[in-house]
């Protein structure tokens, strides 16, 4: 074996274990907003085993929970551009999630129209923001109905 191919396994090694890194440090997230804090285990459309029929919406949580804290400390502005990033993740999941559970999926979605909406405002309401972002919160944990 030549000192190049023994680098290889090391390379790609080496490579995964970055790739796993990121992965984790981009589902983490930290926020002084205890709703935002709350388990995730209880998401819209519960199966039989607690989890979500839609499946993992960790990643959406998240997000959500991030602008929920910008909202709550009155930066509307980095809200409604973090807001974007779950618009363009819930988007580009559709096609995987909507099958699984299309009223479920419906719900959420309402659900993150009218935060989005609330934050898209001509003029944001920080009070009409939170009630739509808490909206969201519990959506996805399943604590409440998601309005018309």
């Amino acid at each position: 074996m030549t000192g190049r191919s023994r680098r290889l396994p090391f390379a790609i090694a080496t490579a995964a274990l970055a790739a796993l890194a990121c992965a984790a440090a981009a589902c983490s997230t930290k926020s002084s907003d205890p709703a935002a804090r709350a388990p995730a285990g209880e998401a819209v459309g519960q199966s039989r085993n607690g989890a979500s029929r839609l499946g993992d919406l960790s990643p959406f949580r998240a997000i959500a929970a991030d602008v929920s804290s910008m909202v709550g400390s009155g930066d509307l502005p980095a809200a409604k551009a973090r807001i974007k990033d779950l618009e363009v993740q819930w988007d580009a999941a559709e096609a995987a999630l909507k099958p699984r559970a299309p009223a479920d999926w419906h719900r959420l979605d309402k659900a993150i129209d009218r935060a989005l909406a609330a934050l898209r405002a001509p003029t944001p309401n920080a009070a009409d923001s939170r009630q739509a972002v808490g909206d969201l919160l519990q959506t996805m944990d399943n604590r409440g109905p998601a309005k018309p």
